[in-house]
């Protein structure tokens, strides 16, 4: 099979893309203005920039691991309309979909602080309570299933995956790494128990949320970037590699935003607990994440 990041970057598949983003804008009483620029290609996604009577538009298409994000940013969109925009139009089969510009990210501004990281931990964590309820609905547009009850399975599949690359293959897990990771089952097996038993439901999982993956919309957040989401603890979602990277943000005052939306569910102390599993859970689901994305990948890639 053609590598996702070659297959789109084809005179064929750009030219069935162009004819589909015209339809679709003509549809939305739009037209295209301008030449349609390919601004990004990577081996999970491509974005096109679209200039159009009504103001720019972004085309993105998703890998087929990835393809479920049109239809889950549309859903979101609905029980959530204030925190996640409507698609201008998708294709779910092919993972396309048109959203209208909405300028610089949160970041793009300007370097998030304190309050920002609040506010952009609050809206997601009032959007997971909504999601919550509709596991049916997200499960059926292709989300992947990583709740707690899956993921020991998931890093024995994980470690057999990589333990059986080529020698020569930087992905290759050499003896002592593998020894270390058996060695690691029971704490994997013993978190995922917490989580699984714990007072928070399972639920979408951004999977790469932080101040570049939101936007600002009459004064309310609108968060975007739904490719990496999972069906997961609600907690694997907190953005702690950036987090811990700030030495000037208090991380206990962001933690405590994030608690607003579930204290009624349970104590910031019993949040913490659970945050301390989390983080052992979510490294596995995330590099299933990663492998799946990078299945259609080209070997450089």
């Amino acid at each position: 099979m053609t590598p996702f990041s070659e297959r789109v970057t084809t005179l064929e598949w750009r030219s069935g893309a162009e004819s589909w983003i015209s339809e679709r804008l003509s549809a939305a009483n739009l037209a295209v203005t301008g030449a349609i620029e390919q601004r990004r290609v990577r081996p999970w996604s491509t974005q096109l920039v679209v200039p159009t009577d009504g103001g720019r538009v972004w085309f993105k298409a998703n890998c087929p691991a990835q393809a479920f994000e049109p239809a889950l940013q549309a859903l979101l969109a609905r029980l959530a309309p204030d925190e996640v925009d409507e698609p201008l139009a998708l294709d779910g089969e092919r993972g396309w979909m048109l959203t209208r510009d909405r300028c610089a990210t949160l970041r793009e501004r300007h370097e998030p602080g304190l309050s920002e990281w609040q506010h952009v931990l609050r809206e997601a964590a009032g959007l997971q309570r909504l999601a919550a309820d509709h596991a049916r609905d997200v499960l059926a547009v292709g989300v992947p299933d990583c709740s707690p009850a899956t993921v020991a399975a998931r890093f024995d599949l994980m470690l057999e995956r990589l333990r059986e690359r080529a020698d020569d293959d930087p992905a290759h897990l050499v003896a002592d790494v593998v020894e270390q990771l058996e060695a690691a089952r029971p704490s994997v097996r013993d978190a995922a128990s917490v989580l699984a038993e714990g007072p928070l439901p399972v639920t979408v999982q951004h999977g790469d949320l932080h101040p570049g993956n939101v936007f600002e919309v009459d004064g309310r957040l609108r968060i975007f970037d739904f490719g990496d989401a999972q069906w997961a603890h609600p907690l694997e979602s907190l953005p702690l590699p950036w987090a811990i990277t700030k030495d000037d943000l208090p991380w206990q005052e962001i933690l405590a935003a994030y608690h607003q939306p579930w204290q009624d569910v349970l104590t910031i102390d019993e949040l913490a607990e659970l945050l301390a599993a989390a983080v052992v859970t979510q490294p596995v689901n995330r590099s299933f994440g990663w492998w799946e994305a990078l299945t259609e990948a080209t070997e450089e890639e």
